[in-house]
C-alpha cells in the first residue's frame, strides 16, 4: 500500500515540476521575443542613421556645375592651382567621386560606374548610390558643397528663385560675406598676379550680384556654358545652310547647262537655215 502511495507522490511532484518549468518558459519566451524585436529595431535604426547625410546632393551638384562652368575656365586660363584648403576645391565635394562615376549612356539610360547597373533616370542612380555605395562617400574629410549655394547663386541655375520673391537684406548680406570670404581664402590677392586677377574676377562674377538693387546679375563675365552654346549654334546653323548652298550651286549649274544647250540648238538651226 505504501509503495503505490510513494509512486503517486513522486508522479505528483514530477507533474508539479513540469508545470513550473512550462510556466517559466512561457514567461521567458515573450521577453526573448521582445529582446529580439528591440535588437532588430536598434539595428534598423542604426542602418537608417548610418545612411543619413545632411547634405543636398542636388544643390551640391548645382554648386559644382556653377564652379565648373563659370569659374574653372578662368582658373585654367591663368594656370592657377587652387589650394586643397579652399572650399571650392573638388576634394571638398562630398559627392564628387560618385558624380564622376555616373555614365550618361542615353537620354533614358544612366549607368553606375562602380557596378555597371543601369537606370532610366538620374534620380534613380542617385538613390542607388545612397543605398549601395554609401561607403564610398568621403564623409570624414569632405564638406557639403551645397553650403556654398547662397554665395554661388545656385537658385539661378536650378530655377528655384521666383522673380516675385522680396529681397531679404540680412540674407543678402550673409551671402555676400560668404562670397567675399571665398574670394579671400581661395584667391589671396597678395599671392601673385594670377591670384589677384582671379580674386577680382570672383568678386565681379559672384559677389557683386548679392545686392537688393537688382542691377548686377551673377556670372557677368560669362563662362564655359555660354561659349559652348555659341559654338553649338554656329555649328547647327552651318549644317543647315550648307545643303541649301549646294542646292543653289546645283540649280545654277543646271540652269547654265540648259542655257548652253539651248544656245547650241539655236546656232545649229541657224546654220541649217543659211544655205536656203
Amino acid at each position: 500500500m505504501k509503495k503505490p502511495t510513494a509512486i503517486a507522490s513522486i508522479l505528483l511532484l514530477v507533474s508539479l515540476s513540469l508545470q513550473e518549468i512550462a510556466y517559466a518558459v512561457s514567461l521567458s519566451e515573450p521577453n526573448q521575443d521582445f529582446e529580439g524585436f528591440a535588437g532588430s529595431r536598434t539595428l534598423k535604426q542604426e542602418q537608417e542613421h548610418a545612411h543619413e547625410v545632411h547634405c543636398s546632393r542636388e544643390r551640391s551638384r548645382a554648386a559644382w556645375k556653377i564652379i565648373d562652368d563659370y569659374l574653372m575656365p578662368f582658373v585654367e586660363r591663368e594656370d592657377y592651382r587652387i589650394s586643397s584648403k579652399c572650399r571650392l576645391h573638388p576634394n571638398k565635394d562630398l559627392f564628387r567621386d560618385q558624380e564622376l562615376h555616373k555614365i550618361h549612356v542615353d537620354i533614358n539610360e544612366w549607368r553606375c560606374g562602380y557596378c555597371k547597373k543601369s537606370f532610366r533616370a538620374e534620380k534613380f542612380l542617385d538613390q542607388h548610390f545612397d543605398n549601395r555605395h554609401y561607403n564610398l562617400l568621403n564623409v570624414s574629410h569632405s564638406k557639403c558643397l551645397a553650403d556654398l549655394c547662397g554665395a554661388l547663386h545656385c537658385d539661378v541655375v536650378m530655377n528655384t528663385k521666383t522673380t516675385k520673391t522680396k529681397c531679404n537684406p540680412a540674407a543678402t548680406a550673409r551671402n555676400r560675406h560668404l562670397c567675399e570670404s571665398l574670394a579671400d581664402s581661395c584667391f589671396p590677392a597678395n599671392k601673385g598676379p594670377s591670384a589677384s586677377r582671379l580674386h577680382d574676377l570672383f568678386l565681379r562674377q559672384f559677389c557683386d550680384a548679392h545686392t537688393c538693387s537688382g542691377k548686377q546679375k551673377p556670372f557677368s563675365k560669362g563662362g564655359k556654358k555660354e561659349t559652348s552654346v555659341f559654338y553649338l549654334a554656329i555649328a547647327i546653323l552651318t549644317l543647315m545652310l550648307l545643303p541649301i548652298f549646294y542646292l543653289i550651286v546645283y540649280l545654277h549649274q543646271s540652269e547654265m547647262r540648259k542655257n548652253t544647250q539651248e544656245l547650241r540648238r539655236i546656232s545649229k538651226v541657224g546654220q541649217k537655215a543659211k544655205p536656203s
